[in-house]
């Protein structure tokens, strides 16, 4: 019986004070390490209007133009199987004055 009672304090000690030390999201990272693939250059301005489309393919459904000046947050680059050259993007917003029901990222051919 005494053996039970030791082993329920154990047990809730644990579960009291366990989770203090460990990390919120699972994993700690050190904020100043950078994956050997990161590269500061991962925005761009557009200086011409262009289309930005759902996926990458050229007759896939252009969801929205861009203005020239543009600022965009680069993704992802892609080239598919007609060699053609893609990136995805994110538009720079500010939530306060644009309409935040247009499509916020897309694909832009090169």
């Amino acid at each position: 019986m005494i053996s039970n009672y030791l082993k329920n304090i154990c047990l809730i000690s644990f579960a009291l004070f366990a989770p203090i030390y460990l990390p919120a999201g699972g994993i700690q990272r050190n904020l100043s390490e950078k994956p050997d693939n990161y590269s500061y250059e991962n925005e761009i301005v557009l200086n011409s209007e262009c289309f930005i489309y759902s996926v990458p393919v050229k007759k896939s459904q252009k969801l929205m133009s861009i203005e020239a000046g543009t600022t965009l947050s680069v993704l992802q680059y892609w080239v598919n199987s007609d060699q053609n050259s893609w990136i995805r993007v994110k538009i720079s917003r500010n939530i306060f004055v644009d309409n935040p029901h247009l499509p916020s990222r897309g694909w832009i051919r090169l």
